[in-house]
Parts: C-alpha cells; sequence; structure tokens
C-alpha cells in the first residue's frame, strides 16, 4: 500500500523524488510559505535534502503513509506538500507556494487524502493551525472537520508561544470522540465562540 499515487480533476499527489529537490526548496524557503510552520525557511539545496531525506524518505520507507507532493497535472512539477502523519493523532498538514493560493488547490488535494485514508480505515484525521492563520481554518471547514478547542504551544524550533485551533473529522461514526492530548499537555487550552 505505502503512499498510494492519487488524482484529481487537477492535480496529481505523489511521492516527493530525489529528482524533485528544486521543486521542494521553492516550496520551503519562501518566508511567508513558512510563517506558520514550525521550521525556519529552508536557505540551500543541502538543507532541503537533509529535510527530504528526514521528513520524506524515511516515511516512505514505512508500510503506511500519506507524505505526498502536490503536483498539477499539466508538468508533474511539485508546488506543494500535504501529509497525514501515522501518529496518533494522525495529524493533516500542507503548504502550498504562494503563487497557488486562493485558488482551492489544498482543499482539492485534502480532499482526496482523506478519502484515501477513510477507505484504509483511519478511524479520524486532526488538524491544528494557528489562530493567526485563519485561511488554513477556513481549509479545514470546506473539508468537513469541526473545530474542538484552542491550546497554547511553545513553538520549536522557533521558541514562541503560539494558540492552536484543533480540528478533527471522524470516520468511524464515533461522532463523540475529541483527540485530547493537545489539550492534556497545554496548561492553557479553552474553547473559543467561532
Amino acid at each position: 500500500m505505502n503512499t498510494p499515487t492519487l488524482k484529481t480533476e487537477r492535480l496529481v499527489l505523489r511521492k516527493f523524488t530525489e529528482q524533485d529537490m528544486e521543486a521542494l526548496f521553492l516550496i520551503l524557503r519562501d518566508k511567508e510559505v513558512n510563517r506558520f510552520l514550525p521550521w525556519y525557511p529552508l536557505k540551500d539545496l543541502e538543507e532541503t535534502r537533509q529535510f527530504y531525506e528526514e521528513r520524506y524518505a524515511l516515511n516512505y520507507a514505512q508500510p503506511q503513509g500519506y507524505v505526498y507532493a502536490i503536483c498539477l497535472k499539466e508538468d508533474d512539477f511539485p508546488i506543494g506538500y500535504i501529509n497525514v502523519d501515522m501518529e496518533e493523532a494522525h495529524d493533516l498538514g500542507y503548504g502550498l507556494r504562494k503563487e497557488f493560493w486562493h485558488r482551492g488547490i489544498t482543499t482539492e488535494a485534502a480532499k482526496a487524502i482523506i478519502e484515501q485514508v477513510k477507505k484504509d480505515g483511519l478511524p479520524y484525521i486532526t488538524a491544528t493551525h494557528d489562530k493567526n492563520n485563519p485561511r488554513s481554518g477556513n481549509v479545514m471547514k470546506k473539508l468537513g472537520m469541526k473545530y474542538c478547542y484552542s491550546y497554547e504551544e511553545q513553538w520549536q524550533p522557533k521558541n514562541f508561544p503560539v494558540i492552536f485551533r484543533m480540528y478533527q473529522l471522524n470516520f468511524d461514526g464515533n461522532t463523540d470522540f475529541v483527540y485530547r492530548k493537545y489539550w492534556n499537555d497545554s496548561e492553557n487550552h479553552f474553547v473559543e465562540e467561532l
């Protein structure tokens, strides 16, 4: 099974490969794209290659994984990434080069990955966004995810406090289940009126 290629109307979601380092660098070097991500913008292809080894190559060696390059069908060139991790949270994460923002690309890619994880039997997914990045929350809402709670975390390696909003989508019919680890790990947690 291990990361099946997914296709949508406009997109191909596939594994990153060694040939994608320049494309990955274009995504990960941008300050604006990385503003709400836990890592700093990457400086060069060497850092990009290391990021690829740690975040992608290791993941692709696992028996089950959902870590994708988002490519436009017409050129198969990565313009972003999307993933659902296989840790307990099943966290949905994504990033897209800013020249492709506001076209529904992230939502389209996320719908495809959600269909796949649901089909493969994951019971739920979660996603979090910095409260200062409400557009990411809008993507989560479009996917049918429900806001559950907010919590504060000292963000590493950037080392400053962030209020995150946690969204969840359950697939197993257990509508009452809420993933509580972030809530339990944070001294400052609360439910906002959104």
